[in-house]
């Protein structure tokens, strides 16, 4: 059989991934390996992606580990947030946690949300989209049944998208943080004219 080397995806351009943007994410493993999902890999994944929150500026709202693939949706917290270094960064530092061997398809596949995706009533669409991945997959039939998902809001290590007053919270401390940013810093104004 003959090398086929791997194409890169198409991707927007980086500006896209950048600021407040707000992009679901789907890293599957080479030959969709399975075997690597444990309490453990689940225990590192949090424990980077909370790193990447604090690097890049990044909140995940939602995510759902499954047994070849991952989902989460990540928002960007301000403008200096770039999701492309945040992701290039997750999956370099989680990789090792595959174990046997495993590793990362070529590339992540990813889906940058459009403004009226990210209205409230379409963007939790999205989010149990992705938390209902194992009941689709008949893995089981409740989602909250799956010990795989959650979200990642820093200062909030026990926060969970399924639980009673999650979504609350969510959006209290979403507008908290965004309110919290400096106004961009402008030129400086011009001396008037004596």
């Amino acid at each position: 059989m003959d090398f086929i080397p791997k194409r890169n995806l198409p991707r927007l351009e980086r500006h896209h991934y950048q600021g407040h943007a707000v992009v679901f994410w789907t890293n599957t493993l080479e030959e969709r390996a399975r075997g690597w999902l444990t309490q453990e890999f689940h225990r590192v994944f949090r424990e980077l992606v909370l790193h990447a929150a604090a690097r890049y500026a990044v909140w995940c709202p939602a995510y759902c580990l499954m047994p070849d693939h991952l989902h989460l949706l990540w928002m960007g917290m301000r403008r200096s947030s770039d999701q492309l270094n945040a992701m290039k960064f997750l999956r370099t530092c989680l990789e090792p946690a595959l174990g046997a061997g495993h590793e990362w398809q070529h590339q992540p596949h990813e889906h940058v949300l459009r403004e009226e995706e990210r209205k409230r009533n379409a963007f939790a669409q999205t989010c149990f989209y992705v938390l209902e991945n194992p009941v689709r997959a008949k893995l089981v039939t409740n989602a909250d049944e799956w010990p795989f998902i959650g979200a990642i809001v820093p200062g909030y290590p026990d926060v969970h998208p399924l639980r009673e007053g999650y979504w609350k919270l969510f959006w209290e401390r979403y507008v908290e943080e965004r309110d919290a940013e400096p106004p961009p810093v402008g030129p400086p104004p011009l001396a008037p004219n004596s």
